[in-house]
């Protein structure tokens, strides 16, 4: 860090004591703003980990339907964002009003919905699921039963192949994962012919099958450490690296497209997070009758391992 992210980074943490607040990140946020989180790592681990700790005051750097993850989880903490713009356009795809209308078309369909969605979304359907859980959820639900699965067609797709069951898909996609395109690993490859390549599955299918291993943001850092390779190729947003340099220092992480940058995520800074915690703005409201209607969801794929 530089002089002004140092004290911006002591400035926080003297706040962050004094509130009883607990700071985490995404793996897709600035490094500065990973490297003063109390802990990084995917939306839903976060929002866990935040549930099962005392702080009064949860800092949620990601996108807003992540830090609304975490006030369903622990609906008596203050969550708040450092910046309240920080959407997410892939959740942004499905409103409830469109979901009602596919459910009433397809009465008792199963609705499987990705974590990376809105409150209202989640409290519309029956099961959630993350990237690294869906074919186990997916798996888990009758053979009889009809399922939608929203809002990402491309994990939807991903799914369906790996657990042999056809689903309806929401037409919804990540632009960021969707800008990684199939000659975007075959040129990394030609430059890095020993590298293991590793993608998430919100990715285009054939850049899915190109890869060496399919992983959500968790799995991808788990792989980059267990894995005896020294290069890896990674097909997600770019903001993971910083991680991954981190904790597997001596390997090389290359992205499989610079384009995988995700301006959402990267509108939290220092300044912001700093602010937040001085004046306690941006907090995340949510009526309790949708925090108990979002969580069931949540909690029902919880409860499946």
């Amino acid at each position: 860090m530089d002089t002004t992210s140092k004290k911006l980074a002591e400035d926080i943490n003297r706040l962050k004591t004094a509130r009883r607040a607990l700071i985490v990140a995404h793996n897709y946020q600035r490094p500065e703003v990973q490297d003063v989180a109390d802990f990084t790592g995917d939306s839903l681990e976060l929002s866990r980990i935040a549930a099962q700790t005392d702080a009064e005051v949860i800092v949620f750097c990601g996108v807003n339907f992540m830090a609304e993850t975490a006030k369903i989880l622990s609906p008596a903490k203050t969550v708040i964002v450092p910046d309240p713009n920080a959407g997410c356009p892939l959740a942004n795809m499905v409103t409830p009003r469109q979901l009602q209308e596919v459910k009433d078309r397809h009465p008792g369909a199963v609705v499987v919905c990705y974590v990376n969605s809105s409150a209202e979304t989640k409290a519309l359907s029956d099961i959630c699921c993350t990237s690294a859980n869906a074919v186990q959820v997916v798996k888990s639900i009758d053979r009889d039963s009809e399922i939608i699965f929203v809002p990402d067609k491309s994990l939807g797709d991903y799914v369906s192949r790996r657990s042999g069951r056809e689903l309806i898909l929401w037409n919804g996609y990540c632009p960021t994962h969707h800008r990684i395109l199939p000659e975007d690993i075959e040129a990394r490859r030609r430059e890095h012919p020993e590298a293991v390549v590793i993608v998430h599955p919100e990715c285009l299918r054939p850049v899915v099958d190109m890869a060496d291993h399919v992983a959500s943001t968790s799995g991808i850092v788990r792989l980059a450490k267990e894995l005896d390779a020294c290069e890896f190729i990674i097909g997600t947003e770019i903001g993971i690296l910083h991680r991954l340099k981190k904790e597997a220092p001596g390997k090389e992480f290359y992205a499989a497209s610079r384009l995988a940058d995700c301006p959402n995520m990267k509108l939290n800074d220092l300044p912001k997070i700093l602010w937040a915690l001085e004046d306690m703005t941006n907090k995340v409201e949510l009526a309790a009758d949708l925090i108990e209607r979002a969580r069931a969801p949540i909690e029902k794929m919880v409860a499946i391992g």
